[in-house]
C-alpha cells in the first residue's frame, strides 16, 4: 500500500502544530488547523464545540487564561469562523466518513500538550534549517500529540482513497495530559454506534520501526486539588490565635504517602504540587496540595481516592482549619481487546519500515483513551491501544523530546490498514 498522502504533508502539518502547542481545553489554533484541514477532503461530518462533548467538563481554565489562547490562536491566523464555535474552550473535533453498509470504526488520537520549556539548542526543531519550535513559549508537544493528530489526517486521506465500506470517526480529543477529555468525549452521541476502536500513541519507548498492537497496564488515575483555610495570625506576637492551615496540609501530605499498599495490585500516590503561606511571621491561613492516585485498576484507584479523601480531611479537623476538595481529572483502566490486536498486528506486520510487532506491552501510566475504550466494550465492541514506536533523543515529556518524522508514514499506513481490516469484520 503506497501511502495517498505524502511524507511532506505529513511533516508540513506535524511541523505547523508543534510550533503551536496548548494545553487542555485551550488547543483553538489546533482545532482549528485540523477543521480547516478536514474541510479541504471528502468527509461526510465535520463535528466540533460543544455538540462532540456529552458531559460537563472537569478543571476548565478561567475566562482569562481561555481568552487569552483564544486571542493568540487567531493571531496566529487560526479561522475565525471556526474560533467561534469553539469559544469557552469547547476544543476538539470528531471526523466522520461513510461509505455504505459495514462496521463503524473509531480512531482517537488526542491533540494538546504539556507545560515545558522547549530546549532551543542541540534540539531538532530549533536547529531545523526551518524551525519548528514551540512559539508558544512554556508550553511544548512533548509527548507526540502532533504526530497523533498527524496520524488521525493521515488515516482520513488513505481511507479516502481505498475501497473502504463502513463508517470511520476520528475522535481528536483535547485535554488528555490532564485527563479532562477523554470522559466528556465518551459521553457523546457520536461514540454509541462505534464496533471497533483504535486508540494511537507515538513512542512509549519503542524505537522506530516497533508496533505495540495492544497496549495495557493502564493505571486507573484521579487528580484532585485541595485548598485548605485557617486564620492568620502574628506568629510571634500571638501564634495561639491562628489556625495554621499548613500543618494541616503538611500533616496531609505526611499521611498520603501513609496509605496502605493493597494486595490486589499495584497502587501508587503523589502529591505533586504543594504551596502556601504569604510570609515568614504570619500563621499561614491558605495552602493547598495538587495531587493523584492510582490504581492497577478502577476499584484499586477508588481505594485510594476514598482513603485520600478521608487523610485530607482528618488533616484539616486535627488543626481546626476547613478544607475543600476538588476532582481535577480522572480516568478508568482498560485492556486491548485480542480481537483487535490480532487484526492491527497482522496488518502492522506487512507494513513497509517495521521490523518488530510485539503483541503486548504494559504502558505503566495513564490514558484517559480508556474512556472511550471502555464505552466501546460495554456497548458490545473491541477496542485497542496501538504504540507506534519512534525514535526520540529525550524522554516524554522532557524539554528535548522530538518525533522521528519517519514514523509518521509508519503510524499512518498502520492504523489505516487496521481501520480498512477491522471494517471487513463485526464483532
Amino acid at each position: 500500500m503506497s501511502l495517498a498522502v505524502e511524507h511532506d504533508e505529513l511533516v508540513s502539518f506535524r511541523r505547523d502544530l508543534h510550533r503551536h502547542p496548548e494545553p487542555a481545553w485551550c488547543e483553538f489554533y489546533t482545532t482549528a488547523r485540523i477543521v480547516e484541514e478536514l474541510e479541504k477532503r471528502d468527509v461526510d461530518e465535520i463535528h466540533y464545540g460543544p455538540e462532540i462533548l456529552g458531559s460537563e467538563r472537569m478543571n476548565v481554565p478561567d475566562d482569562d487564561e481561555l481568552g487569552e489562547w483564544f486571542e493568540r490562536a487567531k493571531a496566529a491566523g487560526a479561522r475565525e469562523e471556526i474560533l467561534a464555535e469553539l469559544e469557552g474552550g469547547y476544543t476538539g473535533a470528531v471526523a466522520v466518513v461513510r461509505r455504505g453498509e459495514g462496521p463503524v470504526v473509531g480512531l482517537r488520537v488526542d491533540i494538546d500538550a504539556l507545560p515545558i520549556q522547549e530546549a532551543d539548542a542541540d534540539h531538532a526543531p530549533a536547529d531545523a534549517a526551518e524551525p519548528f519550535r514551540s512559539e508558544n513559549e512554556g508550553w511544548m508537544h512533548a509527548c507526540g500529540h502532533d504526530a497523533h493528530a498527524t496520524f488521525g489526517l493521515g488515516a482520513i486521506d488513505e481511507v479516502l482513497d481505498s475501497d473502504f465500506e463502513g463508517t470511520l470517526k476520528v475522535f481528536f480529543q483535547p485535554g488528555e495530559e490532564q485527563i479532562v477529555g477523554g470522559e466528556p468525549m465518551a459521553n457523546s452521541e457520536l461514540i454509541a454506534d462505534v464496533e471497533y476502536l483504535i486508540a494511537a500513541h507515538v513512542g512509549l519507548d519503542h524505537p522506530t520501526g516497533e508496533v505495540v498492537a495492544g497496549v495495557d497496564g493502564f493505571l486507573a488515575v484521579s487528580h484532585f486539588r485541595a485548598e485548605f483555610s485557617g486564620e492568620p495570625a502574628h506568629a510571634g506576637g500571638h501564634p495561639e490565635e491562628g489556625k495554621n492551615s499548613v500543618q494541616a496540609m503538611a500533616a496531609a501530605i505526611q499521611n498520603l504517602y501513609a496509605i496502605p499498599r493493597h494486595h490486589d495490585g499495584a497502587t501508587r500516590v503523589n502529591a505533586g504540587l504543594v504551596g502556601g503561606g504569604t510570609a515568614t511571621n504570619i500563621i499561614p491561613e491558605e495552602s493547598f496540595i495538587e495531587g493523584e492516585v492510582r490504581g492497577e485498576t478502577t476499584d484499586l484507584m477508588e481505594f485510594m481516592d476514598g482513603k485520600a479523601e478521608t487523610v485530607l480531611r482528618s488533616a484539616a479537623d486535627m488543626h481546626e482549619v476547613e478544607v475543600e476538595t476538588e476532582r481535577l481529572g480522572r480516568a478508568p483502566s482498560a485492556t486491548s481487546d485480542q480481537e483487535l490486536v490480532d487484526v492491527v498486528a497482522d496488518v502492522a506486520d506487512g507494513v513497509s519500515g517495521v521490523e518488530s510487532v510485539p503483541v503486548r506491552d504494559e504502558l505503566g501510566g495513564s490514558e484517559d483513551a480508556t474512556f472511550l475504550m471502555q464505552a466501546v466494550q460495554n456497548n458490545g465492541g473491541y477496542a485497542t491501544y496501538v504504540g507506534i514506536g519512534t525514535d526520540h533523543p529525550g524522554g516524554h515529556h522532557t524539554s528535548t523530546f522530538d518525533v522521528d518524522e519517519e514514523s509518521l508514514d509508519i503510524g499512518v499506513e498502520v492504523l489505516s490498514k487496521a481501520v480498512l481490516e477491522a471494517a471487513k469484520r463485526r464483532p
